[in-house]
């Protein structure tokens, strides 16, 4: 029982398989992947059919109900027995499984097991390539977490399929553990006394051209049996990163770094300065302290990918933001060109990281009458409590240059993804799923969501805001009193 405990804390993991000989081609993930989440809408996209490996279908049925071209199955990487529930008729695999956990003392075991039982399975099937995403591993000391994607790298290799393995460094997108930890320092500290590790130096890349990397390597033969290093065009320090992040929002910033700091303390600086576990913290402190510098080669150049700067990556990263488009995978010529199909939406999700909550649930009493009222907010109906408190918010908003709340809404009772709201945009609107998501656009110092929900017999309503800074922080505060009377009077309004 307790190892089937500290494995369930220690993987994180996506699997994707392809059958590409086909017009539609199979794919296995595991949905809760950073990287593999993005990955999924450009396979969908393509046309493949994802089959996603999870341990429990119940808990991921929801995310991916009635989805065209995306089949789920029970599989764990350490029971070897269980894969059995994987389709043979595969070409291509991603292999997205490793650890930042240090919960379990021999985790390169375990995911050396992964790996193995993943070869094992493989070599009975129809694969011809596994595409397997690493970290860069050119330092002569290396982490345990870095040696340990070594040593898998060998495990997967194979005479009976190709092996393709990506290489990176430190991955910029929004939320991502790294991001969202660069952003919480950045935005929480005018002023910081650091650890040294601040001056390793390393190679971030852009989610999106690890993306690209990754989707265009698809039976690629020329890549078969070969290892790449993949990296951005700067060298930084991660002092460097903290600066151009500051500047790209528009923040001030002190960084003085002392030697002091043994990777104990460091680890507790990380965890009281960030929203990061302190496993977690003491993991990332132990990796940065390597240098992490790829070796060039031509895969740029065989994929056409040019990655964008760190500073870049950045802006992208909170451009998507501010579109609302958390899954960054999502290619500007998907978008402009309309390629992307409408199932995709389901993928968005509100972020967790460094974010402040006013969570609300009610025992649903009349789900219709309930979600004709969701469907019916705002514009002349108001928001069911506090009306004139949101028209101050408006006067407010419109003083610093907003809209405030005269924009109303396109029709009385109808909701599609992009009307303007008021003050807010349509981001998600399903009445059938029972799901509306609401995203911000009043002058404010951060970003907000406000999303309802009915499943399960409970209404559920949530408003999330990520502060811009401390003055993001202050905002939140002065509000949280109004909140408990506006959000809990809107709540037991909308459930009469």
């Amino acid at each position: 029982m307790r190892m089937v405990m500290e494995t369930q804390q220690m993987i994180l993991a996506i699997i994707a398989i392809l059958r590409c000989q086909v017009s539609q081609a199979k794919t296995i993930a595991t949905p809760s992947g950073y990287i593999g989440k993005r990955l999924i809408p450009l396979l969908l996209n393509d046309g493949h059919v994802v089959v996603c490996a999870v341990r429990d279908k119940t808990r991921a049925q929801n995310y991916f109900k009635d989805r065209k071209n995306i089949i789920l199955v029970e599989a764990d990487f350490l029971n070897s027995q269980s894969l059995e529930n994987i389709p043979k008729d595969i070409d291509i695999a991603y292999y997205l499984i490793h650890s930042m956990s240090n919960s379990v003392k021999e985790f390169h075991i375990l995911e050396e097991k992964c790996a193995f039982n993943f070869k094992r399975f493989a070599e009975q099937s129809q694969l011809k390539q596994a595409i397997y995403l690493s970290g860069i591993t050119n330092d002569t000391k290396l982490s345990k977490h870095l040696l340990s994607r070594k040593n898998v790298e060998k495990t997967l290799a194979s005479e009976k399929y190709a092996l393709t393995t990506f290489k990176a460094g430190i991955i910029v997108g929004s939320g991502s553990s790294s991001f969202e930890i660069i952003r919480d320092i950045v935005e929480k500290l005018p002023f910081m006394i650091a650890p040294k590790w601040l001056n390793t130096k390393t190679q971030p890349l852009g989610i999106r051209d690890i993306l690209s990397f990754l989707h265009r390597a698809i039976g690629k033969k020329e890549l078969y049996n070969k290892s790449f290093d993949v990296f951005g065009p700067e060298i930084l320090t991660y002092k460097e990163m903290l600066y151009q992040f500051a500047a790209v929002r528009k923040l001030k910033r002190r960084i003085v770094t002392v030697p002091v700091m043994t990777p104990k303390l460091s680890s507790y600086w990380l965890y009281f300065v960030t929203s990061t576990s302190y496993k977690l913290a003491t993991t990332l402190v132990n990796s940065m302290g390597v240098e992490v510098i790829g070796n060039k080669s031509n895969i740029n150049t065989l994929l056409d990918v040019q990655p964008m700067s760190y500073k870049q990556a950045v802006e992208f990263a909170f451009e998507k933001i501010k579109q609302n488009s958390i899954i960054s995978s999502w290619k500007d010529s998907y978008i402009s060109s309309g390629k992307l199909k409408n199932y995709v939406h389901e993928f968005i999700n509100v972020p967790k990281h460094g974010c402040f909550k006013d969570f609300k649930q009610r025992t649903v009493k009349d789900k219709e009458k309930a979600l004709d009222k969701i469907w019916a907010i705002g514009g002349e109906t108001g928001w069911y409590y506090g009306t004139f408190l949101w028209k101050i918010r408006g006067i407010v908003d419109q003083f610093y240059g907003g809209a405030g709340l005269r924009r109303g809404r396109r029709h009385p009772t109808d909701l599609n993804a992009g009307d303007a709201l008021d003050f807010w945009r349509v981001i998600y609107a399903d009445k059938e799923k029972g799901k509306l998501l609401l995203y911000a656009e009043m002058i404010l110092p951060g970003e907000a969501w406000l999303e309802f929900k009915i499943e399960n017999g409970k209404i559920y309503q949530t408003a999330t805001f990520r502060p811009h800074g401390l003055a993001g922080r202050l905002y939140w505060y002065s509000v949280m009193p109004f909140h408990w009377f506006v959000f809990n009077g809107m709540i037991n309004n909308i459930n009469k």
